[in-house]
């Protein structure tokens, strides 16, 4: 019995050397020749699971928001046919700006992931040319590939 248990313990203390050591060279691989500098390189590591991160959808709904709303192209190319249907029975404003007209500036606020829901958000916020701000939330799915938005909601 003795002799099984400590078996058992010397195959369960190599199988960890094992892992160790490839965790190690897995680190010092190819990667590793470019690590990323400053204080966003922890915040980009890709998910585990091949989702979607806070930082990469922040960095999608900023590119596809722009200064002044999304392009013709992100309108095509990066909107879920859900959220496309929706939008072209929308009338009277834009449902992808929550807005009537043109805004002079747009921000993305902080990303917030549910991994259970495998969803991200984010509120963006709309400034018009009289100084007034409106936002809503931008949805985008975690396991989306190409990424895209969602869906919006307006709070109306």
């Amino acid at each position: 019995m003795i002799r099984t248990a400590s078996r058992t313990t010397a195959l369960a203390a190599a199988s960890a050397a094992a892992l160790g050591l490839t965790l190690t060279l897995a680190a010092s691989g190819p990667a590793a020749a470019h690590p990323r500098t400053g204080p966003a390189a922890s915040a980009v590591r890709p998910d585990a699971g091949g989702r979607h991160t806070a930082a990469e959808i922040h960095r999608f709904l900023t590119a596809f928001y722009g200064h002044h709303g999304p392009s013709d192209d992100a309108r095509e190319h990066q909107v879920s046919a859900y959220l496309k249907d929706r939008a072209a029975h929308t009338e009277g404003y834009d449902l992808l700006l929550c807005a009537q007209n043109v805004p002079r500036e747009i921000t993305v606020g902080k990303v917030t992931t549910a991994q259970s829901a495998g969803v991200g958000w984010a509120t963006v916020t709309t400034v018009w040319g009289g100084g007034g701000r409106d936002s809503f939330t931008a949805y985008v799915g975690l396991d989306s590939h190409p990424i895209e938005l969602q869906d919006v909601d307006c709070g109306r």
